[in-house]
């Protein structure tokens, strides 16, 4: 008779049995629908994705450069979107210019520049076109071309900008230089080495004023950094401006008409827009008849905040409101001579303006006057005012 030890070990003995059994029975069947899964993973089709071919070819139709592949001959075997915008192909025909090139590059085994701006203005293809022309080997060339007209345009602003700086620096220079030799030549009389005297100085005054708006409006237009914009108050713009301006106006006895504090503000840089502000005044004030008036208003119109400068002068002829805010572009060059300016002061307004995300508009009449306005973006925490247009005191007409 088997005592209760031997008992329990046989308890032991075939549980462990029957756990292992169940641990193979339950590991065959996870496997076998492992398996299962990954028959049916692979049975199942996969979402094909883009070839190298078509990643290549998607390159080759969107990007910016005008692409075309040439034949020995000059056929047109291949060439994106862009080519046919630059005008390296048209109607399935290279630019002559560009087989021209081809042939060349067959011939000397090298890449090529060539130039491919249009020969007829019509249209609307780019001003001015530069294109490489390369071999690909097997009688093929690549055409690489791109638009360069903003170049063009920047490289003639500069020459033209230069041209003017040195023909209004030789003014005041070359004035200087008769003063002076009027002042040795005439070292035996008080009277008139005072009076040569007091003509040098406000030349160099000029000259000064000059190289002073060149330094600003090439900051402004140039690559250099301007100022973080922080929240700027309207009313101590103009409060600030028409300080600057006071000693002119009153020189030349003109009034000022200012509106009342609006509260209105914006996101700006005060130093500038001062300097904008205080340039509108003293052409305000330099094209306006004695014991005339010039008038200041600011108010809100819906998104943005408007300052007014509007005088009582000669006005401005139609042709020539698109122009006054260029460079030395002056409505009545021998007044503005007569007055100091360099010609630089709208310019710098315009670039003000447009750097702080806004502009400035021109209204004018001949013999009646004009407006010029300058347009911010509002600052959403600034008070609403009132909306209405408002209009400038004494003027005829509406700006």
């Amino acid at each position: 008779m088997a005592g209760p030890a031997a008992y329990d070990g046989a308890m032991t003995a075939t549980v462990g049995i029957l756990l292992a059994v169940c641990g193979v029975v339950i590991g065959f069947l996870v496997g076998r629908r492992t398996v299962r899964r990954r028959t049916a993973s692979a049975r199942r089709p996969v979402a094909p994705g883009p070839t190298l071919a078509d990643l290549l070819q998607r390159a080759f139709r969107t990007t910016e450069q005008g692409l075309a592949v040439l034949s020995r001959h000059g056929d047109v075997v291949l060439h994106n979107p862009r080519a046919e915008v630059l005008g390296v192909v048209g109607e399935n025909r290279a630019d002559r210019r560009a087989v021209a090139a081809a042939e060349r590059v067959h011939g000397e085994s090298g890449p090529l520049e060539v130039d491919l701006s249009p020969l007829d203005r019509r249209g609307r293809r780019p001003a001015s076109v530069h294109a490489r022309v390369r071999p690909l080997g097997d009688g093929f060339v690549l055409v690489e071309a791109v638009d360069t007209s903003e170049a063009v345009r920047l490289e003639a602003t500069r020459r033209d900008f230069v041209a003017n700086v040195s023909h209004e620096l030789k003014t005041p220079v070359g004035a200087m230089g008769l003063l002076a030799e009027a002042v040795l030549d005439a070292a035996d009389d008080p009277e008139a080495v005072r009076r040569f005297g007091t003509k040098i100085v406000e030349e160099s005054t000029r000259m000064g004023n000059l190289v002073t708006e060149l330094i600003a409006l090439s900051r402004l237009t140039g690559a250099e950094r301007l100022p973080e914009m922080h929240t700027v108050e309207i009313d101590e713009v103009v409060d600030e401006a028409l300080a600057r301006t006071r000693l002119s106006a009153e020189s030349a006895d003109i009034a000022f008409i200012v509106d009342e504090p609006s509260g209105l503000t914006v996101q700006g840089d005060r130093t500038l827009l001062v300097t904008a502000l205080s340039n509108l005044l003293d052409n305000a004030i330099a094209y306006s008849p004695p014991s005339s008036s010039v008038s200041v208003t600011r108010r809100r119109s819906g998104d943005w905040v408007e300052i007014a400068v509007t005088d009582r002068g000669i006005g401005i002829a139609p042709e020539h409101q698109e122009r006054v805010f260029e460079r030395f572009f002056r409505v009545d060059p021998a007044r503005s001579r007569a007055t100091g300016g360099t010609g630089l002061g709208l310019a710098i307004v315009k670039h003000v303006l447009a750097n702080h995300g806004g502009e400035v508009r021109l209204w004018s009449r001949l013999g009646t006057g004009s407006t010029f306005t300058m347009r911010l973006p509002a600052d959403p925490a600034s008070r609403r005012a009132d909306e209405q247009p408002a209009q400038p005191a004494a003027v005829g007409g509406t700006p």
